[in-house]
This record gives C-alpha cells, structure tokens and sequence, in this order.
C-alpha cells in the first residue's frame, strides 16, 4: 500500500531533473500520473516529447499508470486541457506538483523586455494558470457535496526568498510563486485543498555550473540528488499533510527548513509621524540587531 494509493497526479515540468523525480515518488507511492513537459531546451526553445514519454515508461514500469502532456502551462489553453487530461483519463485529479520553468539569467541593465516576459510567464503565470483550472475544479467538486482532498505542490526558489544577482527575472518569479501559495493557501482551504511550496537546491539543468561541488556525488549520500526533494513533495501530496498549507520549504539533501513569511526586523514608534531629519537619527534603533554588509544596514 502506498501512500497516494488511488489519487491522480500532475506533474509540470517532469520530463527531466526535480520534476522527473517527483513523478517516480508520486507514482511509487500509488499515484496515477500525468506527465507534463514541452521537451524544451532550458531556454525555453524547441519542443521533444521524448523526456516525458520515458518518464511514463518508469511509472508504468514501477505499476502504476501514467500519460504524457505536452502543452504549454503558461497559457490559460494548455493548462485547462492539462487538467481536462487528468480528469478524463484517470476520473478525478487530486495533486498539482508545479515545477515547470526557465532560466533567462542576465544581469538588471542587460536584461531584455524578452527574457523578463519569458520568465515571468513560464514561472509564474505557469504556475497561477494550471492552478486556477485545478481550482476551479476542486471548488466545483466540493460545492456538489464531495469530499475533496486537493493538494498543489509549488516550486519557488531560494533566489525567490534572498535574490540573486543576475536573475532578476527568476527571482522576480518566485518571489511571486512563494506570496502566490499564500493567497491560494487562504482561498482554497475551505474547500479541501492544501498549497505549498519548496525552494529546492539540487542538481538539475538549472543548476549545471553554478556549483562545483554539484557536478558529482563524492560522499555516500548525494545532497544534490533531486530524489531528495521528492520525497518532500510525496509527504506533502499525502493525506497526513492535510494539515499543512501556506508553507514554504528549503529542502537540501537531508535538511529541511520550515520558513517564514515576511516579518518585521526592526520597529519605531510615536503617536504622530516623523520627519526625514528625525529618521536619519532614528535610523539605528530601526535596524537595531540586523547584521550588517556593504553598505551598513542592507540585509545580505
């Protein structure tokens, strides 16, 4: 018996890296799987079916069933017939794993009008568009009486949570993705449905050359293997995690950080306003305790 035993799940971006490895858990553990991936390059560019259909391959090898999607989850179409999919061929959808993305990584002054509207839209609307079809249909269910169980799995990133030099773009995106799990988390509780999100470090086509240390697994226990992070997404999909929501997760090999949302750091206070004049003089009990770079009170 597994743990997703009789649930159907989608996966974006599953022909390759994070993705892939989320399909194999999921369906390991029970579950029937639609395979989403355009089979582009990391650009975005081109389109190969063929990651996705060996994905499929491994599920139904491993007992399960699965089926391949290719459309694209930026646009409102794809994501409706992505969902469509799972319902009419496995008769319901129960878990959202969205995973999908791009890197157009520039430094801010030579970035492109393009690389931006790329990345935002992969990303971002990417991950909006599959989830506003799977709510629409987990609402529809649960205001006809049914049980609903519903789990959506976001990616952000830890670019999204601190930045990152030369990816204002990405960083831009999963900042969004990270507050957009907080607003789906809010909406669709009422209605059976959990939202969370990851910002995993692992070696994907993503992370090639970022990292040495990435490239190869020199100790017994592979930190940078995307099985790791799967195995969050399997807990999260779970019926054990049905009181989870809104969270988000730094997952990296063995270590996995439960994080916050934005708080305060710093605090003045007076019942009338203040001046610029008197702000400058106020400045270091505001940042009192935040450790200092260049310049004094920045954050990283």
């Amino acid at each position: 018996m597994g743990l997703l035993d009789g649930k159907v799940a989608i996966v974006t971006g599953a022909g390759r890296g994070i993705g892939r490895e989320e399909a194999l858990l999921l369906a390991a553990e029970g579950a029937k799987v639609i395979v989403n991936d355009v089979g582009a390059s990391l650009q975005g560019e081109g389109g190969d079916k063929h990651p996705a259909e060996e994905v499929v391959e491994l599920v139904r090898a491993a007992g399960s069933d699965g089926a391949v999607n290719a459309s694209d989850v930026s646009s409102w179409e794809g994501a409706k017939a992505l969902v469509d999919q799972a319902v009419d061929t496995f008769g319901s959808m129960d878990i959202l794993v969205n995973n999908a993305g791009i890197l157009r990584d520039k430094m801010s002054f030579n970035m492109e009008e393009s690389d931006w509207d790329d990345v935002i839209r992969v990303h971002l609307k990417g991950h909006f568009a599959t989830s506003h079809h799977a709510a629409v249909y987990w609402r529809g269910r649960a205001k006809a009486g049914e049980d609903v169980t519903g789990r959506i799995i976001n990616t952000s990133s830890e670019a999204g949570l601190y930045g990152n030099a030369g990816q204002a773009n990405y960083s831009a995106a999963k900042a969004g993705i990270a507050s957009l799990t907080w607003v789906l988390a809010r909406e669709l509780g009422r209605y059976g449905v959990t939202v969370n999100s990851i910002s995993p470090r692992a070696r994907t086509r993503m992370t090639e050359g970022l990292f040495a240390e990435m490239d190869t697994a020199t100790e017994a226990f592979d930190k940078f293997d995307p099985k790791n992070v799967a195995q969050l997404v399997g807990f999260l999909a779970s019926d054990e995690a049905a009181d989870v929501s809104g969270q988000n997760f730094i997952v990296f090999g063995g270590d996995i950080y439960a994080t916050g949302g934005f708080h305060p750091v710093g605090e003045l206070h007076r019942d009338s306003a203040w001046t610029p004049e008197e702000l400058i003089a106020a400045k270091g009990e505001l940042f009192r305790g935040i450790s200092s770079g260049i310049p004094k009170f920045s954050f990283f």
